[in-house]
C-alpha cells in the first residue's frame, strides 16, 4: 500500500463506440483489459480500488475478482464525467485515502511503475498527472480536498479536463522513460487484433 494511502479509480464504463464494443472486455494476451488495469492499480499499491462500470456492467462485474469493487455509473452514456462523479462518490466513503489515482481501462501499456511514480506525490491538496515526453496523459492524481469540487464540474466526455485546465498547482510527472501512455482506440491497436 502506498503511504499515505491512495485510492485507485478505474474508469471502465464506456461503450467503446469507435472500438466496436466495451474496451473493458477486450483482451490483450488473453487477459481482459479491465483485469489488466485493475492488476496495475493494485500492483502500484492503490487501496481501496474501485471500478466504474456502465456499458456491459454485468459482464464486467462478473470478471472482477470481487464484484463489490464495481461502482455503477447509472448515467454512463453521458460520458466520462458521469463515471468520475460515481467513482469519487464511492471513494468518499473510505476515510483513509488522501487522493485518488484515476486510471483508464484503455491504457494497457501504462504499468504500475508509472502509477506508483504519480501516486508518490499524494497529499490531500495534490493535483498531478503523468506526462509522456511533456504531453499530459494518465493517470491523474486528485487530492481528496478537490473531490467534491471536481464532481461538481465533471460533465460529458471531458471528465476532469476542464477542471484541470490552467491550474497553476497541476504537477506534470514525466513518465516517458517508463512508457508511451498510448491508448487503445481500435481493435487493430491490440496485438492480434484485426488490421
Amino acid at each position: 500500500m502506498t503511504t499515505p494511502p491512495v485510492a485507485g479509480l478505474l474508469l471502465a464504463a464506456g461503450a467503446g463506440r469507435r472500438f466496436g464494443g466495451p474496451k473493458a472486455l477486450a483482451r490483450l494476451e488473453g487477459e481482459p483489459l479491465v483485469l489488466r488495469a485493475l492488476r496495475t492499480l493494485t500492483a502500484a499499491g492503490c487501496h481501496p480500488v474501485r471500478v466504474v462500470v456502465g456499458a456491459a456492467a454485468e459482464q464486467v462485474r462478473d470478471l472482477l475478482p470481487d464484484p463489490s469493487l464495481a461502482v455503477p455509473a447509472d448515467d454512463w452514456q453521458t460520458g466520462m464525467g458521469a463515471s468520475l462523479r460515481a467513482g469519487l462518490a464511492a471513494l468518499a466513503a473510505a476515510p483513509e485515502p488522501v487522493g485518488a489515482l484515476v486510471h483508464l481501462v484503455d491504457l494497457p501499456w501504462v504499468g504500475p511503475d508509472v502509477l506508483a511514480r504519480v501516486a508518490a506525490l499524494a497529499a490531500p491538496e495534490t493535483v498531478a498527472r503523468a506526462a509522456y515526453d511533456g504531453a499530459p496523459g494518465h493517470p491523474v492524481l486528485l487530492g481528496r480536498r478537490w473531490w467534491s469540487e471536481i464532481a461538481g464540474t465533471a460533465r460529458g466526455d471531458r471528465g476532469a479536463r476542464d477542471w484541470l485546465a490552467g491550474r497553476a498547482d497541476l504537477t506534470l510527472v514525466e513518465c516517458g522513460d517508463l512508457g508511451s501512455g498510448r491508448d487503445v482506440d481500435r481493435p487493430a491497436d491490440l496485438p492480434g487484433g484485426p488490421a
